[in-house]
């Protein structure tokens, strides 16, 4: 297939190293094997194209996708003629362009929420005038942005004034006004379609764009073109779906937000106007997967928008190969290249299982050899099926089997990460009292705590003042010594009150523990203090713009909510708040690009609570790839660091680690090596625990693109499928006539993947090699 298209010299260096071989889909990819060297390839074909174009019209992504592609353009141009720079150059085909130069070149915004001040941080007005304009060094004269506070509105008013509320209901392109503010919105959505008119002439009158770069959507969308976007379409101002809207919910400050802000794009035609331009689109993660292949392997099609780069002989997708991993292409290569594995014979029975929708006890030889992937099983006979089935089983005892004398440590980057992961599982060990269970969030977490949650627990807890309802701030040593003291108390009387369904007396002990958090990060000495603090907190949120990077000290206020909940989901099996880690690792600052783990700040932490719980197992997200929430994989290379200095002075030869995965991503069956049933009990006890414990997630401010709700219900959805899968192999009367009751009550599974530190460290050194020699 690439045959029948150019490549340039980088896109021939990156595919010979990617040793992919075929490629069959409708727009040609090529792939690396992970995040950071994602950027690699991007900002060498940026540069390459620029040296070339150095006039040319670019248009370039907005978010986190972009974090290395920024990343490694500014290191290669300021490292063109370093030995490490020149290296570089010549190994991915630069080695003979001339140093470019990027200030003769026109810009162009892809998109923006509208309405939205540009004077925001979290508007990408500010992201392209920060990243791009300033951090590229490219002409603010030539370029072509989209400015909310400059589009024009009827009687030359502002947005604040025309759309009050910051809603604007576009029905009103349609029907009648219904008063006097209507017909004036309604004479300014019509100037903002006017507006995009113009902004679309613009673009094609500097020829249209020459290199775009974008990232895809969990629905497909690329830029905000949603799926259903007409492949004609061009600059609009538009609404956007609900999967969209999540995904931006992190920008504005949550989907309450998101939910109700348009957005200004360009359109798909917009993107291949120009037939000769360079068309680009990025996919980092297996939860990109299935969206990747719809969109590389269907014909154009308005429900996958990114198939409108087909149009372009220069079209491309440039994926990692965990967003590789169900191109046919990938599939075909994971079996036929490489010596034939255990793991492949157990993923074509299953796969083949699904594909024919055949359980595993009926499937028959014609129907193996039928299957091009179970026909290549070496040695292959009835007898295949029975030992995936027996290996099958043998994991399902791995998640049966009763742990006794352990000491488990049980890791996770966010706040419910590690309930929503492995709950089940954790309540199995936590019935046998001969193990000791610590638990520890590694970042504070506070992104996901929303302003409005934070003013409302405050004017609670002033009310609670007022009525003389909070007595602790009484005692004599309270603001000296007090406040650090009995914090096992508002835990209890926490969930004392949500066993005798009492709602005011639960706020109270919330409201106990937010008093604590104030007086210890803003070291208030009198309760005549401590309301003027409440005060100022009240009304510096207020006076913030939803999104807005709050000052430190209120984020530690929002961390401490967080552990609040998280001590809370524990208390509820006996763990004390002494076992309860809080690491608030550094890297962790609410930046829309957080720094790299520091080998000091963000490792000694847990290699000193390593050596302080001295555990037997860590369990731990395992996103060994380095995409999607960054958090998790910086998490992981910080975590794998602490592991091999401890490694370094203790002999650590029979500490297992766990490796979980939840919302965001999931084993495949294959890839597992223990499954644990999950009874309705245990999906009820998670329930009820992430709705009575994380309060602030309870109203999903900031939920997962494939549910609008909690994320403990996209967690139950997840093991719910896997039984499926499992069941299809196995058949249900496994299941339901199992001599167990603990399989017998299964009616979800988990997988997970428990490694010796070996195997752990060598996943995790894929990652570290992969940002070597990168500038943080």
């Amino acid at each position: 297939m690439l045959s029948n298209y150019p490549l340039s010299e980088v896109e021939k260096a990156f595919q010979r190293e990617s040793g992919v071989e075929k490629i069959t889909t409708l727009i040609p990819y090529l792939m690396v094997d992970n995040f950071p060297k994602l950027g690699l390839i991007t900002a060498c074909r940026f540069l390459e194209w620029v040296s070339e174009n150095p006039q040319g019209v670019i248009s370039l992504p907005t978010g986190k996708t972009p974090e290395y592609f920024i990343k490694w353009t500014q290191y290669l141009l300021e490292n063109w003629d370093t030995k490490k720079g020149k290296e570089t150059r010549e190994k991915y085909g630069l080695g003979s362009v001339k140093k470019p130069y990027l200030k003769d070149l026109t810009f162009v915004q892809i998109d923006e929420f509208y309405p939205i001040s540009s004077k925001q941080k979290n508007s990408f007005f500010d992201y392209v005038n920060k990243f791009y304009l300033e951090g590229f060094g490219l002409s603010k004269e030539k370029a072509i942005l989209i400015n909310s506070d400059e589009i024009p509105l009827a009687g030359g008013k502002h947005f604040k004034e025309v759309f009050p509320d910051l809603k604007v209901d576009l029905s009103l392109r349609f029907r009648d006004p219904i008063n006097n503010l209507e017909k004036i919105q309604q004479e300014s959505i019509y100037k903002i379609d006017h507006w995009c008119g113009q902004y679309e002439q613009k673009i094609r009158d500097a020829g249209g764009i020459g290199f775009f770069l974008g990232g895809i959507g969990p629905d497909g969308h690329i830029a905000f073109n949603t799926r259903g976007s007409h492949l004609f379409s061009t600059t609009r101002l538009t609404e956007t779906n609900f999967e969209t809207q999540a995904v931006a919910a992190g920008d504005l400050g949550g989907i309450e937000v998101s939910a109700n802000r348009l957005v200004i794009t360009i359109g798909l035609d917009t993107i291949v106007y120009n037939p000769n331009a360079v068309g680009i689109i990025i996919a980092a993660g297996e939860a990109k997967a299935q969206i990747v292949k719809d969109s590389l392997e269907t014909p154009l099609d308005n429900v996958y928008p990114a198939t409108v780069l087909q149009k372009l002989k220069n079209g491309r997708f440039y994926l990692t190969k965990g967003a590789a991993v169900r191109l046919t292409d990938s599939v075909d290569a994971y079996y036929r290249q490489g010596e034939w594995t255990w793991e492949k014979t157990e993923r074509s029975i299953i796969d083949l299982c699904k594909k024919i929708k055949k359980y595993g006890h009926r499937l028959k030889m014609e129907d193996l050899k039928a299957d091009k992937y179970t026909a290549m099983i070496p040695g292959l006979s009835e007898e295949t099926v029975n030992q995936v089935m027996q290996s099958t089983i043998a994991k399902l005892k791995r998640g049966t089997t009763q742990e006794k004398d352990e000491v488990l440590l049980h890791t996770g980057p966010h706040h419910d990460d590690i309930s929503l992961g492995i709950l089940p599982h954790i309540t199995n060990q936590l019935h046998e009292n001969s193990n000791e269970a610590h638990f520890s969030v590694l970042t504070s977490g506070f992104t996901a705590v929303t302003n409005t949650f934070v003013i409302d627990t405050l004017l609670q807890t002033k009310k609670l003042l007022d009525e003389g309802k909070i007595q602790m701030v009484k005692f004599e040593d309270f603001f000296e010594v007090g406040y650090k003291l009995k914090t096992d108390k508002d835990v209890y009387h926490f969930l004392t009150n949500v066993a005798s369904e009492d709602l005011d007396e639960r706020i109270r002990g919330l409201c106990h523990r937010v008093v604590r958090a104030v007086v210890d990060v803003f070291e208030v000495k009198s309760a005549t203090k401590l309301r003027e603090t409440i005060n100022d907190i009240i009304s510096i949120l207020r006076n913030s713009y939803d999104g807005e990077k709050n000052p430190s000290k209120i984020q530690k206020i929002k961390g401490m909510i967080r552990e609040f909940e998280e001590e809370l989901v524990w208390a509820h099996f006996g763990v004390q708040v002494k076992n309860v880690h809080h690491l608030r690792l550094g890297f962790y600052t609410g930046d829309i690009f957080t720094e790299q783990p520091d080998k000091k700040r963000d490792v000694v932490p847990i290699v000193e609570l390593f050596k302080k719980v001295n555990p037997t197992k860590i369990s731990l997200t395992l996103d060994p790839e380095g995409s999607g929430p960054d958090t998790h994989y910086k998490v992981l290379q910080a975590t794998a660091e602490a592991v091999r200095q401890w490694g370094e002075e203790k002999d650590l030869s029979k500490l297992r680690i766990i490796g979980y995965r939840n919302v965001w991503f999931k084993f495949e069956p294959h890839e597992a090596n223990v499954i644990v049933p999950v009874s309705l009990g245990d999906m009820s006890v998670m329930e009820d625990s992430f709705s009575n414990c994380y309060l602030s997630q309870v109203n999903a401010s900031f939920p997962s693109y494939s549910h609008n709700g909690k994320f403990s219900t996209v967690a139950k959805r997840t093991w719910v499928g896997q039984l499926d899968d499992i069941q299809l192999l196995l058949g249900k009367n496994y299941f339901y006539l199992h001599e167990s009751a603990k399989v017998r009550s299964s009616h979800g599974l988990i997988f997970f993947k428990d490694m010796n530190v070996e195997e752990f460290l060598a996943h995790a050194r894929e990652l570290e090699k992969s940002i070597e020699g990168m500038l943080n």
